[in-house]
């Protein structure tokens, strides 16, 4: 491949690369994102070829540059994630835009036949909404995908992400072709400002401010670092972005890069993607093959390289400083700030770093412009946000809406309700640095500044929907021993105080909670919050924080009643004999290990509870259900 030298030839190409793709009239796609990956994705695309090939023939890119394609020719390629992932494997069959859901090997003939020769749909295949009838034949149409609005995410299940002429073809490269050409640096920086866009990683801070400080700051060497690392429990945005649409993320990186004057970069993934880290790879190797990355990129007097990174899973290490030192092959652990990285960061040079979102968000803005970019959102978050929507939701997966949308739409329109038809209780939103939000801020909108004011934060996007057969003080414990167990240990207040505050709410949830542990949890946390060294010990008792205000309820019930209102703490559970069912058989006693069943032959026995360990061996034993488990 000769590199592009101009953003007309890369137009050119474009065109080319469309019209090659028009030629054929069928293209099945099959998402390979990992989720659909482990349920088994790959072999569906085995089956699926096999059918092909048995009556027709697979055309791929290549081939349509080349010539005409036969009248029997059908695509079959590999996407990235298409968000709906309790689903997969998910296929799509274009034009009809047929998708397919749970699809299995041995459904590949009936699709290929019912769906590429007869140009009907197999309903039994597509989805129906939980206690409904009703099947939804095409994406667009399933309530999951309704309210969203997939900016970011609309190449991630449409196109194959592993090669460059796909994603070119659908305008790759041109917010590019048009930040090098078009704009200078601080026009480009001037463009970010203008947009809005706030960083997506979690804080918020504008974008174009930061580019700007990296600009300004004194240095001939400047780097670009994307924020890859993504260790919040149960979030994978920048993991299916990375997957679905690498190009993207390399797009951004490069104007980023021209921006602030930088001529190098680093992606920092973390090892556990191995997906990802394999799509970048690839995606770098052609994006330098087509000459837009490397040395004269574009034909221009801009060159710049870029580096992945892969860091070894420690959640610390989504802090910037932290982060910085590990790319440079120290222990990963937090500085004092200032400086800032802007002013003094990866090997000691500024640099500028944003996450995958941020960057991905950046070739649509530069293509489209500043006001096109801010036309969506809030009056102070502008753009969309993506969410890993998981819990005890009905609708799991990866979405993306306008900033603004509230949780009542997220959770009830796109979530589709709560499991089971329950009540819901509670979200926790922005992961273990983030807060549970209750059922008065469904109204809330999704924006930084409604969140901060409600005493949560956006985060990296993950939410987690609770019912109400959870236990919010086991919430918190839950996410104080991840963030006590992923604590660097450098400063006091954060090493000392995660220990402590999960000390107490494990003695809560076992029973041996007194009443002034609730004030000392609270003075702990507060003291966490002000003296922490970086951002994630500053938030890490968030979540105790949120719960103790919106939930202390079930605190006093756990320390003063000894009781679990959700009835999830094993050891606030009591086991007890009804004596109306009760024979007098002496089963339970003879299998208590404790002996704390006692009683006479023909009479109800009965248990100590202060001995009782809770075991349950009495209840499986007892062939009259007389002894339950209550809370």
């Amino acid at each position: 491949m000769e590199k592009i030298k101009s953003g007309e030839e890369l137009e050119r190409l474009a065109t080319m690369y469309r019209q090659a793709a028009r030629k054929v009239t069928k293209r099945v796609l099959v998402c390979a994102g990992t989720g659909c990956v482990a349920n088994g994705s790959l072999q569906v695309y085995a089956a699926l070829r096999e059918a092909i090939e048995e009556g027709g023939a697979i055309v791929d890119l290549d081939w349509l540059l080349e010539k005409e394609a036969p009248d029997n020719a059908t695509r079959l390629d590999k996407t990235g994630c298409r968000g709906f992932c309790q689903l997969g494997p998910l296929v799509l069959v274009e034009p009809d835009d047929f998708m397919y859901v749970h699809v299995r090997p041995e459904d590949a003939r009936e699709i290929i036949q019912e769906s590429v020769v007869n140009n009907r749909c197999v309903d039994r295949l597509t989805y129906t909404a939980p206690g409904s009838d009703k099947h939804f034949d095409r994406e667009e149409d399933i309530p999951f995908y309704k309210k969203q609005h997939r900016q970011t995410l609309g190449n991630c299940g449409h196109m194959n992400p592993e090669d460059i002429r796909e994603y070119i073809a659908r305008d790759g490269y041109q917010g590019l072709a048009q930040s090098l050409t078009q704009y200078s640096p601080l026009e480009v920086i001037e463009e970010v400002l203008k947009s809005g866009l706030r960083g997506l990683g979690g804080a918020g801070f504008p974008a174009g401010r930061k580019w700007q400080a990296v600009r300004e700051a004194p240095g001939e060497r400047k780097y670009v670092v994307c924020n890859g690392d993504e260790g919040d429990p149960g979030a994978f945005m920048d993991r299916s972005i990375m997957e679905g649409d690498p190009h993207k993320v390399l797009e951004g990186m490069i104007i980023a890069g021209y921006a602030v004057g930088a001529a190098e970069g680093y992606i920092y993934v973390r090892a556990e993607y191995p997906l990802a880290v394999e799509r970048l790879h690839k995606a770098i190797g052609e994006a330098e093959e087509f000459g837009l990355l490397g040395d004269n990129i574009l034909g221009t007097d801009f060159s710049f390289k870029l580096h992945i990174n892969k860091g070894a899973g420690a959640f610390v290490c989504g802090e910037s400083s932290a982060l910085v030192a590990s790319i440079e092959g120290k222990r990963g652990m937090p500085v004092p700030r200032p400086p800032r990285l802007a002013q003094r960061g990866l090997f000691g040079c500024p640099t500028l770093l944003n996450n995958v979102e941020t960057f991905a968000n950046i070739p649509y803005l530069m293509r489209k412009g500043a006001q096109a970019f801010a036309s969506l959102g809030t009056a102070t978050s502008f753009g969309t946000k993506a969410f890993a929507l998981t819990g005890n939701v009905k609708n799991t997966g990866l979405i993306e809406v306008p900033m603004g949308t509230t949780l009542r739409e997220v959770i009830f329109d796109i979530g589709g309700g709560i499991k089971g038809d329950l009540r819901f209780k509670a979200v926790q939103i922005g992961g273990p640095s983030g807060a549970c939000l209750t059922a008065e801020h469904l109204d809330l909108p999704l924006d930084f500044d409604s969140l901060k004011n409600a005493g949560a934060m956006m985060g990296s996007g993950g939410l987690v929907v609770m019912d109400e057969g959870t236990c919010m003080v086991e919430v918190a414990r839950f996410f104080m021993d991840f963030t006590q167990r992923e604590s660097c240990g450098k400063c006091i207040p954060c090493r000392e105080g995660t220990s402590r505050m999960l000390e107490i709410l494990e003695g809560i949830v076992a029973g041996k909670g007194q009443e002034e542990d609730l004030a000392l949890l609270e003075e702990i946390a507060h003291m966490v919050h002000d003296m922490s060294l970086c951002g994630l010990g500053k938030t890490a008792a968030n979540p105790v924080l949120s719960t103790l205000r919106y939930f202390r309820d079930e605190y006093v019930a756990h320390v003063r009643d000894k009781r679990c209102p959700a009835g999830v703490c094993a050891s606030l559970r009591r086991i007890v004999i009804e004596a109306e069912k009760c024979k007098g058989c002496s089963r339970c006693a003879k299998v208590c290990p404790v002996e704390a069943i006692s009683g006479e032959i023909k009479k109800p026995f009965t248990i100590a509870e202060d001995v009782c360990i809770r075991c349950g061996a009495c209840i499986s034993q007892c062939p009259f259900g007389a002894i339950k488990e209550v809370s």
